[in-house]
């Protein structure tokens, strides 16, 4: 009988790209431009603002490799891809894997032990990603970083792969994998947040590949026509405008790249929330926003809030003053985020019929977090907006995150060297129409 296990992943993402190396030592660092997604969010049938993913490759297999995209995520710690064997429309809609292409493949169980190939009994998992749900088998397979020509180029190619173990999904929720572009997701979390180290896609790289850094880069670009990226085996130093600051990670034995928390402040005014410091933080490549506790979040909306004079009639609320929103992390770094960073680009038109009176209102987007088992009620979620003010590295060894203000390109450069990406569903460029609110 089938062996169902369930296991729970922090990302709430509700929700190729040529391979650049920049090093000619035997152990490059290797980056991996990522394709971004827009995908719209609408209400009473206006869009009022854009979800957004990046995925980037990745190769499964040989001698035939099979190449998917995924989503790089600090939040997970399991690689998952559709399986052949999955007929649904939301598989149907993705690259899905093919065991028989494969001669690298081993069958296994949820212990990590050979088993019999086409079995009619296999283990099952079930992931929780986001909003979604996958279910699937279990198969041991090597991973690459890039495709075989791409590796042909390297001085020590096998460098850039690896083996794990990978959930082959059999089944996926339409949401959100029915709405998004990428196949699968990567797990980048520690070791601890994985069920068996074995699953953790870096941590088999450090361990079994002999890396100069063990550390990985994340860059967001602020511009569509260049791409984002995800460095391994080091970080992009043309990406930082000031040297990395280190906050250590704290309680690594959570598996979750988190970060305690000394205060948070809006405008120079501390939440109390945070007082007794015991707050935390996790940085999260997963999630397209910030995230906050459900019981501060609304006094953080509040305190977040502009009124802007004249009523006009269309606004870029990332484009118009605010406070600063100051994350002060232990090891005395500090994140500090401007409206351009938290806002919403849709201001609200509040329109008092009683009164005959309007006021356009910008507001930030936060995301509530609601208490965890495992996180607790104080935890905010870096995602997106903090993550593209900052390139931030990850340090595996010394279970460190890294945080440098990012160079970003400006709107019309092209990205360098032969890395490409797409943009899929991007949204008008003209400023866009505040929604209007009748009370």
């Amino acid at each position: 009988m089938a062996t169902t296990l369930r296991m729970a992943s922090i990302s709430l993402t509700t929700l190729a790209l040529a391979v650049s190396v920049f090093s000619s030592s035997a152990v490059p660092i290797i980056t991996i431009p990522l394709d971004k997604q827009y995908v719209p969010v609408e209400r009473n049938n206006k869009i009022v603002s854009y979800k957004t993913a990046y995925f980037g490759k990745i190769h499964l297999g040989a001698p035939t490799q099979q190449t998917f995209t995924v989503v790089f995520d600090t939040g997970s710690a399991h690689l998952f891809v559709p399986s052949a064997a999955c007929t649904s429309d939301t598989c149907k809609r993705h690259q899905r894997y093919s065991r028989g292409l494969s001669g690298t493949a081993v069958d296994i169980d949820h212990e990590g032990r050979e088993v019999l190939q086409n079995a009619t009994h296999r283990d099952q998992v079930s992931i929780a990603f986001g909003t979604g749900e996958v279910a699937g088998e279990f198969v041991r397979e090597t991973i690459c970083l890039g495709s075989s020509s791409e590796l042909a180029t390297l001085a020590s190619p096998e460098k850039a792969c690896t083996t794990i173990r990978v959930i082959l999904a059999t089944e996926m929720t339409k949401e959100p994998f029915m709405t998004f572009d990428f196949d699968g997701v990567l797990g980048l979390g520690l070791d601890a947040l994985a069920v068996d180290p074995e699953f953790s896609f870096f941590g088999q790289m450090s361990k079994l590949n002999g890396l100069t850094q063990d550390t990985f880069g994340y860059f967001l670009s602020r511009v569509d026509s260049v791409p984002s990226e995800i460095s391994f085996g080091g970080h992009d130093e043309k990406r930082l405008a000031e040297e990395l600051q280190w906050a250590p990670v704290h309680r690594p034995e959570m598996g979750y790249w988190q970060l305690k928390l000394i205060s948070v402040s809006v405008a120079g005014e501390k939440l109390p929330l945070c007082e007794a410091g015991d707050c935390v933080a996790i940085a999260d490549t997963g999630t397209s926003l910030l995230g906050a506790p459900r019981q501060i979040a609304q006094r953080m909306h509040w305190l977040l809030a502009r009124k802007v004079p004249e009523n006009p009639t269309e606004i870029d609320c990332r484009t118009f003053p605010g406070p600063d929103l100051v994350f002060e992390l232990e090891g005395g770094v500090k994140v500090t985020l401007g409206p351009e960073d938290y806002s919403r680009a849709t201001g609200m038109r509040v329109v008092n019929a009683k009164a005959n009176t309007t006021q356009l209102i910008c507001r930030a987007s936060l995301l509530p977090v609601d208490d965890g088992e495992v996180l607790g009620p104080k935890a905010f979620i870096l995602g997106e907006p903090a993550l593209r003010k900052y390139y931030t590295a990850y340090d595996w060894r010394q279970k460190r995150i890294g945080f440098g203000l990012a160079v970003q390109p400006k709107e019309g450069d092209v990205p360098e060297g032969e890395a490409q990406h797409r943009v899929i569903g991007a949204p008008p460029a003209e400023p866009p129409t505040p929604t209007e609110v009748h009370v």
